[in-house]
């Protein structure tokens, strides 16, 4: 077994015996890499900083300059945070304040807690912790919420906290079990499978853990309500997705998912003259 396949290993030291009189220090290298996902803390879900506390000044910089999601996201695949020095040191000096279950440390995100947890092993944390999730996160409700209804922001607030529930419910399984299944407890608000995810390795393959994040989208924005929005509040949420970010299949197929569930739901909608509000909306989800 090699020394990081024990999940209960949490750090690697390695020294070198010299002779007494050599007087140049050996190179001692230590590394961390601890695949325990400790749970999140009530606290913190619900909010856009559970995926990341923007302390980088380099995503600071990129998330003004940059001016569409595509190019946060292809920026954010080639991020290494560890070149932050003075972030590092700030989280390392709180890394035992970091890693306990149910952290409530104001430094905490699912991004920090990764690092802390995976000192000089070549890990970095999943991508999608700053791009789809904290910069859209944030990005959406800034520019959304005061465009809803009542009934619409306590829309969006709910589907917020459902995705990061069912991130936390997948990370958990992941923790437990190979492969990740997951379904919406309301019938007919979809479900997903992934068997080739093994045990501890979801955060460790970005391409893998966007594709959990996405599987869980049609499901937290249908639980959260959805389908029993005014046509309003469908529309305008319609229309905040740039043209260029539903160019992502990833994105395509969560649009389709939720529209095949919100179309029945609305039929009666179409009888009442509201059928063009609903083409609209739904030309806008789903253009590729």
């Amino acid at each position: 077994m090699a020394e990081n396949d024990d999940t209960n290993v949490t750090g690697v030291f390695r020294s070198y015996m010299t002779p007494a009189a050599y007087t140049q220090r050996a190179q001692a290298d230590r590394t961390v890499c601890d695949l325990h996902v400790p749970p999140a803390a009530d606290s913190i879900i619900g909010h856009c900083e559970y995926y990341y506390r923007p302390l980088h000044c380099e995503f600071k910089d990129k998330a003004e300059k940059l001016p569409s999601i595509n190019e946060i996201v292809d920026w954010a695949e080639g991020f290494n945070p560890w070149l932050d020095r003075e972030v590092t040191k700030q989280l390392l000096g709180k890394r035992d304040r970091l890693i306990p279950p149910q952290c409530t440390d104001s430094d905490w995100s699912r991004h920090s807690s990764f690092m802390v947890r995976h000192i000089g092993c070549g890990h970095k944390p999943p991508s999608y912790y700053l791009s789809y999730g904290y910069y859209y996160c944030s990005n959406y409700g800034k520019y959304l919420n005061k465009r809803l209804s009542e009934k619409g922001r306590t829309w969006l607030a709910m589907a917020r906290k459902k995705l990061q529930e069912h991130m936390e419910d997948g990370l958990h399984l992941n923790m437990i079990q190979d492969g990740i299944s997951m379904a919406s407890r309301i019938k007919g608000n979809d479900s997903f499978s992934m068997p080739e995810v093994k045990q501890y390795q979801l955060e460790l393959n970005d391409k893998t853990f966007q594709d959990f994040a996405f599987n869980t989208h049609p499901i937290a924005y249908l639980d959260a309500g959805l389908a029993d929005l005014p046509m309003p509040d469908l529309c305008r949420i319609g229309g905040q997705p740039s043209i260029q970010e539903w160019g992502h299949g990833r994105t395509w197929n969560q649009a389709i998912e939720s529209a095949k569930v919100v179309l029945p739901k609305k039929a009666g909608d179409f009888v009442n003259g509201t059928i063009n509000a609903v083409n609209n909306a739904l030309q806008r989800l789903m253009v590729k």
